[in-house]
């Protein structure tokens, strides 16, 4: 697991995006986690989307470290898998015809051989305290099994950096604050660069170690948790 910081600055045109908005963002994420707050439609997601290399920006630079992900001056741009980002959003985006044991070894990398994949997916399932569903179905579980699985998948093929796009908003409250703690153990644990993408403040409070405000395609201030209380 990575303990670099990754280094983000990028530029979109508003012709780039559906909404008409110019998303122009520059932030550090040290190990840990940093929160991206805002209201919706403020480029959150856009901006963790073109971090794991699924939206090429006009303008900028991200790097891991000395790692350098995209560089629009030099041309040069990553490919999703080589970045090996764990993203996870809302919709889990599960593979339907999957065990849950296969989802999770699929993220983990083909020098691994077959048996010890399905060992660590097994393990990573345990951890997120679903080992039960190893070899059910998706369409078999519960809205937080899907969550845990997904999760499990994330952090099985040991990412350089973890991003996370509002994953809990379609929870009920008791289940997403369980979620959030095992998530937060799991990130105080590992220690790889962490984006959390939300617009719920106790998110951020249960979460985050620093959080950058958003807006209007804009970062507005930047704060440390340690500061005191979000606000």
């Amino acid at each position: 697991m990575s303990a670099a910081t990754l280094s983000v600055r990028i530029a979109i045109e508003p012709k780039a995006d559906p909404t008409g908005l110019r998303l122009d963002v520059a932030f550090e994420v040290p190990p840990g986690v940093t929160v991206l707050f805002g209201p919706s439609g403020a480029g959150k997601s856009r901006t963790l989307a073109s971090i794991a290399g699924l939206v090429r920006p006009h303008r900028g630079r991200i790097a891991l470290g000395d790692d350098v992900w995209f560089d629009a001056e030099r041309s040069d741009d990553l490919p999703i898998h080589a970045r090996r980002v764990a993203y996870v959003f809302q919709s889990l985006a599960l593979f339907p015809h999957m065990t849950a044991a296969a989802n999770v070894a699929y993220g983990i990398p083909r020098h691994v051989s077959r048996d010890e994949r399905r060992s660590l997916a097994l393990e990573m399932l345990a951890r997120m305290h679903v080992a039960k569903l190893a070899d059910r179905l998706p369409r078999t579980f519960s809205g937080g099994e899907a969550q845990r699985v997904a999760l499990a998948r994330a952090f099985a093929m040991s990412p350089r950096a973890v991003l996370l796009d509002e994953p809990f908003s379609a929870l009920d409250a008791e289940l997403k604050a369980e979620l959030l703690r095992e998530v937060g153990e799991v990130l105080a644990r590992e220690r790889v660069p962490t984006v959390l993408v939300t617009h719920q403040p106790e998110d951020a409070e249960l979460l985050g170690d620093r959080v950058v405000f958003i807006e209007k395609g804009r970062v507005t201030k930047t704060t440390s948790m340690s500061d005191g209380p979000f606000q």
